[in-house]
C-alpha cells in the first residue's frame, strides 16, 4: 500500500496543478479545472482550492481573469508590464521618472513627523529616532489601471541651514529640484525585494490572494554619496518587472 500523502490538501492541490503546467498537462494560456471540479477531485471545500491557486498565482504560474476563471502562465512567459527605473534630469531643470509614467495622488500628500525606525536610519545613516518629515501618497496611472504606494522620507538633519527649517520641503519628486536648488549634485541608488502585502496594503493596490508585492527603497544621496532622503515604493508583484539600464 503506498504512503498516504501527509501534505494539506491545498499543497496537494498546488502540486498538482503545478506539476501539470510544467509538464504540458495545462497548457499555457489554457483555463485550469474550475474550483469546483478540483473540491470535488480532491474532496476538499472551495476555499481549500483557493489557497492551493493562491500558492500558484505567487509564483507566477497562474492567472485569474474576472468572469472566465484560472488559467495556466509559462514559467518563461513575459510579464504584462515592464517599467524601466532611474531618474533623469530634463532641459527644464524637471527630474523625470524613467518610464515617463504620469502618476496622479489620489489624495494631496500632506507632510507628518515621523521618527526614523532603525532600518531606514541606517539607509539615510542618521541616528534611530531622528525626526523625518514623511508623506504617504496612493498613486495612479493609467485611468487607474496602475497602482501603487509612495512614501517620501526627508530627515530634519537634512535642512538644517535652509528655508526648509521654517517650511516643509515637497514630496519626491519635486523633492529633487528643491534639493538641487540648495546645491546639491544628486544621484540615487535602489534597492528592491519581494514580500507579501500587508491587508491595507493589498486592499489599496487591490491585489488577489497571494500576490506579492515589489518593495523598492529609493535614497537620493549627494555627489559625495551623503543620503538626503528616501523613497519606498510598493508595487503589485503579480504582472510586473523592472528594468534597469547599467
Amino acid at each position: 500500500m503506498p504512503p498516504k500523502d501527509t501534505q494539506p490538501k491545498y499543497r496537494q492541490i498546488a502540486d498538482y496543478l503545478r506539476d501539470g503546467i510544467l509538464d504540458g498537462t495545462f497548457p499555457a494560456g489554457q483555463p485550469l479545472p474550475s474550483e469546483e471540479a478540483l473540491a470535488k477531485q480532491f474532496g476538499v471545500t472551495r476555499p481549500t482550492v483557493r489557497q492551493g491557486l493562491a500558492e500558484l498565482r505567487a509564483s507566477g504560474l497562474v492567472e485569474a481573469i474576472m468572469g472566465r476563471g484560472t488559467f495556466a502562465r509559462s514559467p518563461h512567459s513575459r510579464p504584462g508590464l515592464t517599467r524601466p527605473r532611474g531618474v533623469r534630469r530634463a532641459s527644464d531643470g524637471r527630474y523625470i521618472e524613467a518610464d515617463g509614467i504620469r502618476w496622479a495622488d489620489a489624495e494631496p500628500p500632506v507632510a507628518t513627523r515621523t521618527d526614523a525606525p532603525m532600518a531606514l536610519a541606517d539607509l539615510l545613516r542618521i541616528p534611530p529616532g531622528e525626526p523625518m518629515f514623511t508623506y504617504d501618497a496612493l498613486q495612479t496611472a493609467d485611468n487607474g489601471r496602475l497602482r501603487q504606494l509612495h512614501r517620501t522620507y526627508v530627515p530634519f538633519s537634512v535642512l538644517i541651514d535652509s528655508k526648509y527649517e521654517e517650511e516643509a520641503p515637497p514630496p519626491a519628486p519635486e523633492l529633487y529640484a528643491a534639493l538641487a536648488d540648495l546645491g546639491h549634485e544628486l544621484h540615487f541608488t535602489e534597492y528592491v525585494r519581494t514580500r507579501m502585502p500587508l491587508p491595507d496594503q493589498a486592499q489599496a493596490l487591490r491585489l488577489a490572494d497571494g500576490v506579492p508585492l515589489l518593495h523598492v527603497l529609493r535614497v537620493t544621496l549627494t555627489q559625495t554619496d551623503k543620503p538626503l532622503a528616501l523613497e519606498e515604493f510598493h508595487l503589485p508583484g503579480d504582472e510586473l518587472e523592472l528594468s534597469f539600464r547599467l
